[in-house]
């Protein structure tokens, strides 16, 4: 199991980091379409958006390789992070915005159920559940030991 994990672990990194580089460069216009519309409509800030998402997708991805001491932390970060950019997902669906190939409210809407996965596989691949059972551990100790 533990060699699965890395496997996948891996996997998810590269293909974070790959989607961190499209992010910069061939798939641009492709991320702009999926930054919510209730964002301020400025093409500047738009931009912006999407590049910096795609620096942290990088630094998510590198991280989710490189550092294995730290994978747990890693995996909860790109959860995290899978759940900050799941408006972004709603808002293709709910305004019927093609990209990425999904061109019909039936893809769009199948694609919404992927993030979930994705968040699943962050956390599993990273031992991110044991992480964040610590931090809560960690957490409500602390937080006892000072109201005491």
């Amino acid at each position: 199991m533990k060699y699965l994990k890395m496997f996948c672990r891996g996997l998810l990194g590269l293909f974070m980091t790959y989607a961190g580089i499209s992010h910069l460069t061939i798939a641009r216009q492709e991320f702009l379409a999926q930054v919510p519309s209730w964002f301020p409509q400025n093409p500047g800030f738009l931009d912006f958006v999407v590049l910096a998402s795609g620096v942290v997708e990088i630094l998510l991805g590198l991280s989710m390789i490189f550092l294995y001491k730290h994978k747990g932390t890693v995996g909860v970060l790109l959860a995290l992070f899978y759940v900050a950019i799941f408006p972004g997902n709603i808002s293709q669906y709910v305004n019927g915005i093609n990209a990425f190939g999904l061109d019909t409210d039936q893809a769009r809407f199948i694609r919404l159920f992927f993030q979930p996965v994705l968040i699943a596989w962050a956390l599993w691949s990273t031992d991110g559940v044991q992480t964040l059972k610590e931090w809560r551990t960690r957490f409500c100790n602390n937080g006892l030991q000072k109201s005491v």
